[in-house]
């Protein structure tokens, strides 16, 4: 395994990490320019010399990670007897500079209906690093003649984000495909599926947040059923609805969508800084 899978592994298991690598050597090092090692909270992958300079490298790497660091940080050590640190004296007369690179977990988000609204949103979610999630029960809703190939073609050419596709005549059952930590909106065109989804999105462990289109009265009716399913009020203060920014009125669907993917940002960027604390 070399450190590239290392941080992808990292990636997939949506566990973040610090690639540290030897960006410059003078003099005498343990190992030459290049070099990479992959630290997480709790795991190695790789080294840049052992001693000293690793241990250092490691407790910066993780320094990092707790408090949540996003910006890379340059790290340099003279490698001398005159030069001590808890870790010890490492003597072979050189100077090292590492650079230690964030590997954040990438956000996610699942979008639950992608008809007018949902597609506009899914175009403004897609110029994002995230994991992006489109669910619907209605094939059409997903066909390539209407979103094109995300990434390559299309409403959705342009997408840099990890965008995958689930056509699901049971749409909550997508909850169960999704990562932890997800940020759930919901605005199919049914509102039976719009409630069921809310619904099992309160059951589901782990979902960051949950997004919810629609009207006052439309919510008032939700309210009702949910708390007859036993849904408390802590419980229904997890559903922001209308989901988006304050002070945006339009009801055009691109509007709605920049409203809500403003509001979504937002949590994105709330819940990486809650996590860091």
């Amino acid at each position: 395994m070399d450190w590239l899978e290392a941080v992808q592994r990292h990636r997939a298991a949506r566990t973040p990490a610090v690639i540290v690598t030897m960006a410059a050597v003078r003099g005498h090092a343990p190992r030459n320019g290049g070099a990479k090692m992959v630290v997480s909270t709790d795991a190695l992958f790789g080294t840049v010399g052992g001693g000293n300079l690793e241990a250092t490298a490691i407790a910066r790497a993780r320094a990092m990670l707790a408090r949540g660091a996003a910006e890379p940080e340059l790290l340099t050590l003279t490698l001398s007897e005159k030069s001590t640190t808890e870790y010890g004296v490492q003597c072979c007369g050189g100077e090292v500079t590492m650079l230690l690179e964030p590997v954040p977990v990438v956000a996610s988000v699942a979008v639950f209906g992608i008809g007018h609204v949902g597609l506009e949103l899914a175009r403004i979610l897609g110029r994002q690093q995230i994991e992006l999630h489109l669910i619907d029960s209605r094939a059409e809703m997903l066909a390539p003649e209407r979103i094109g190939v995300p990434g390559s073609s299309g409403p959705l050419g342009d997408a840099e984000a990890t965008v995958l596709l689930h056509r699901l005549p049971v749409p909550e059952s997508a909850l169960m495909l999704v990562p932890p930590g997800t940020h759930v909106l919901v605005m199919t065109h049914d509102h039976v599926e719009d409630l069921a989804i809310v619904e099992a999105a309160l059951g589901t462990d782990g979902v960051a947040s949950i997004g919810l289109i629609g009207s006052r009265s439309k919510w008032a009716r939700f309210v009702q059923h949910l708390r007859e399913s036993g849904h408390d009020d802590a419980a229904l203060a997890r559903v922001a609805t209308p989901v988006g920014i304050a002070g945006i009125d339009s009801k055009d669907p691109a509007a709605i969508a920049v409203s809500v993917a403003a509001r979504t940002l937002q949590q994105i960027e709330e819940r990486a800084a809650a996590t860091a604390q």
